[in-house]
Order: structure tokens, then C-alpha cells, then sequence
């Protein structure tokens, strides 16, 4: 702990002191529960942090907002901030729902406070009891977001704690209002968009210079447009992925690339990504067949496809990368280990056509996949399709997850792992694409 006067004040606790849990100087040993996430998006559609939550993995079970706050901290914090390698999320912000008995809770001392910001209402915030809490915990650098008002309060000294304000929809004057409010000689408070349905919505709120927390299936992916075909670019690597489905002659391959340098430059850094872990630089694709394969080269070339289309959003192609790796890790174990570049494979595509802006099927025509990945892609059946309808649950609201992990003989403690490395491993293959 960064100091020792973490205790729940009296005066605040008296009501409710034989109901509290107790907090213990060890990490705590998370119920079984799923993490989900919204995504804050920049103007540019750049992914800039995560909201997380904890979905318990059982639905009809009393609802416990400690326990689930401290259980996700306690899985956060052994995931993306473990003491061996520490931080594992640059400088993505995490964002949590905080009670105030939340806020004593070790396992919150286990995160960095400069990547995370505390939500919580008013009237908690108001809490006379826990000021010199809430000055702390802003003085080691958590940030905190002001949610449900519709005005800032006139306490100076709490305007000098709040870093961001929640503005729902986005409302042109609630922004105006809550910018024109902040007083002088407090940081700089930054207003954020909670709630979108629709991307209209989403450029409305860019045009106000707001981030916008995305989430759900439909708000997530824009629409395809009609007619539209692979670029030129995505037509190589496809290509490229065929010639290798094909098992021919390296040098077929190295012919193709020579045809583009860029793409050449691109294939390599993605290979020499600290994701990949080799331990050895890359330095031309015989180099790299010699040393990973067919197999994992087709892997990293479906990398590439993914971030082919100039036209798609950044954080698209983040999503797809993560759930390549979610659905890979999770498949650890499980499936054979000559089938696990399949999965990440699976994965990837089962996003690639809102990547590439054209139909799943025009891509399958292009590029030979094998059966089982195909019937995973198209219809989330076979060997590989639960892992994805995992996967797409836990993005969401893990409603599914609890039954889908059930039928795979998984259990929360591997899912949630897998998923939050998947965040992390985003961040070290595709520096340029994904990276915020």
C-alpha cells in the first residue's frame, strides 16, 4: 500500500460496519464473475482506455456491488499489473464504477493510479467522511469522473478532485454548461459521452471534441457499403495467403512481396512485435519462415489484412486483434497446440468483413480456409465457433458467458485471463495501427 491510513473512517462506517466485508492485506480470490468492456474512443475513432465491469456467473445469484468491485480490482490487478513485468496497458486509462467502501479497498492500491479513473455520483463524492480519502487518492494520480449530474458542484475543493465529467448523450448544452462552469485555477475537467446509439450520434459528439464510450454489438462496427470491393493492398495479401494455404516455393512468396516494399517493412515489424516473444530480430521472410513456419506466417499476413483497409477505424482493428488473441488463449489447453493458430485466425475473421468493408463470403472465396474455421466464421459452430461466441459476449455484456464457458469446460478464472492478456497483447502487435 502507497500509505496506511486506508481504513474505512468511523463516523462514516457506524451504519454499516457489521455488514462490510472485511478487507484483508492479501489479494483477494475473485467469485466466479466475467469482465466485460466498453470501449473510449477519441474523435479519430483511437481507442484511449476501457471501461471495465464484472458480470456474475451466476445471474439469479444476490447481487454484491463490493465483492464484485473487489473481485474485478483483485483480477485487473493480477492480469495487467503483475509484479514481475508490471503495467501492461501503456497508456490506456481503466475506468470503474466505485462505491465509497470501495474506495479502502486494497486491492485498488494494487493498480497504477495514474491509469485509472474512479466513477461515482455526486452524493458520494459529497461525503464529508471521506474527503481527505478522495484528496489522497487524487494526489497519488487516480482521477475521478463525476457521473449523473447535470451541473458541476460549487465546492472548489471537489472540482479540484473530478477529472472528468459524464455527459450521457453528449447534449450540446450540458457540454456547454459544464465547460462554461468549471472554475478558475481547477485542472482542466474533460467532459465524456456515455451513452451512443447510433455513429451520427458518435460525430456529433467528435465535432464537440468529446470521447465517447462505446459498447454493444450494433454500435460498434459502421456499415458496410454496397458494391464495395478488396483495395489493391488487401488483394496482395490475400494473395500472398493463398500462395501459403497452397504450400508453395518460398520463393513464390518473396516474389510477391517485392512488388511492395511497404508491405514487405509491414509483414516484418509485425513479426518483431514484442507480442511474438521470439527473442530473435526478424530480418526478411526467409528468415521468418525459417523460424516460425507456414502456419504462424499465414497468422501474422491475416494481421495485415486486418489493417489493409485505410478506410476502417482504428479501434476496428484493436477489436479484431484482441479477439484473435481471446479466442487463441482460450483455446490453450483445450484444443491441440498445431490448432491454435487456427483459432487466432478464427477470430480475426470473424471480424474481417467490417474491417474490410466487404461481404464475409466475398472474403472466404478469396482466401481458403479450412472447413472448420469457415463453419466457426459463418455460423459460431464446430470446434472453434464457442470460443468466438465467448469472446463476442464478454465485449459485450458477458450475458451468455457463464453458459458458453460452461460448455467448453472453462472456467471464469482462465476466461477472464485470457481476455485481459488480450488487451495487453493488443498493445505490442500493432504499433502503429493500434496503438493510441
Amino acid at each position: 500500500m502507497r500509505f496506511n491510513f486506508f481504513s474505512r473512517p468511523r463516523a462514516a462506517a457506524a451504519c454499516d460496519v457489521a455488514n462490510e466485508p472485511a478487507v484483508s492485506e492479501a489479494m483477494h480470490v475473485e467469485p466466479g464473475g466475467f469482465v466485460t468492456y466498453a470501449l473510449l474512443l477519441d474523435a479519430q475513432k483511437r481507442v484511449k482506455g476501457y471501461k471495465l465491469a464484472w458480470r456474475m456467473a451466476l445471474p439469479n445469484g444476490e447481487p454484491n456491488a463490493f465483492e464484485n468491485l473487489r473481485a474485478l480490482l483483485s483480477c485487473v490487478a493480477t492480469n495487467l499489473n503483475p509484479p514481475k513485468t508490471g503495467w501492461r496497458l501503456g497508456r490506456l486509462v481503466l475506468f470503474f464504477d466505485m462505491t465509497v467502501d470501495g474506495l479502502f479497498l486494497n486491492e485498488l492500491q494494487a493498480l497504477p493510479p495514474e491509469n485509472v479513473v474512479l466513477c461515482m455520483g455526486l452524493d458520494d463524492l459529497m461525503d464529508a467522511h471521506i474527503r481527505s480519502t478522495l484528496l489522497n487518492l487524487r494526489t497519488q494520480g487516480y482521477g475521478f469522473m463525476l457521473c449523473g449530474a447535470e451541473v458541476l458542484p460549487e465546492d472548489l475543493e471537489l472540482c479540484s478532485i473530478i477529472t472528468y465529467v459524464d455527459v450521457g448523450d453528449g447534449h450540446p448544452e450540458l457540454v456547454t454548461n459544464i465547460r462554461r462552469e468549471q472554475p478558475l485555477g481547477t485542472p482542466i475537467i474533460q467532459p465524456i459521452a456515455t451513452h451512443m446509439a447510433t455513429w451520427q450520434d458518435f460525430d456529433a459528439c467528435a465535432a464537440r471534441r468529446l470521447d465517447v464510450f462505446v459498447q454493444g454489438t450494433e454500435a460498434i462496427v459502421p456499415t458496410m457499403e454496397a458494391g464495395a470491393s478488396l483495395q489493391p493492398e488487401s488483394m496482395l495479401i490475400v494473395r500472398l495467403m493463398q500462395t501459403i494455404r497452397r504450400n508453395e516455393d518460398l520463393r513464390t512468396i518473396e516474389a510477391a512481396l517485392k512488388h511492395d516494399a511497404a508491405l514487405t517493412y509491414r509483414l516484418l515489424r509485425h513479426i518483431n512485435s514484442p507480442g511474438i516473444g521470439i527473442g530473435v530480430q526478424i530480418q526478411s521472410l526467409r528468415h521468418a519462415v525459417a523460424m516460425l513456419g507456414y502456419s504462424p506466417l499465414f497468422r501474422w499476413l491475416s494481421v495485415l489484412l486486418a489493417t489493409s483497409n485505410k478506410g476502417s477505424a482504428a479501434f476496428m482493428t484493436k477489436k479484431a486483434i484482441i479477439r484473435g488473441r481471446f479466442v487463441e488463449l482460450m483455446g490453450q489447453g483445450i484444443v491441440p497446440r498445431d490448432e491454435a493458430d487456427n483459432l487466432f485466425v478464427a477470430g480475426m475473421f470473424s471480424l474481417i468483413d467490417r474491417l474490410l468493408g466487404v461481404s464475409l463470403e466475398e472474403v472466404l472465396e478469396k482466401v481458403q480456409l479450412s472447413e472448420s474455421v469457415q463453419l466457426a466464421i459463418l455460423k459460431r459452430e464446430g470446434v472453434h465457433g464457442p470460443f468466438i461466441a465467448l469472446a463476442e459476449s464478454c465485449e459485450v455484456d458477458g450475458s451468455e458467458a457463464a453458459h458458453l464457458s460452461e460448455s467448453l469446460f472453462m472456467s471464469a478464472e482462465k476466461v477472464n485471463a485470457a481476455h485481459l492478456s488480450a488487451l495487453a497483447w493488443a498493445q505490442d502487435v500493432a504499433p502503429v495501427e493500434s496503438a493510441c
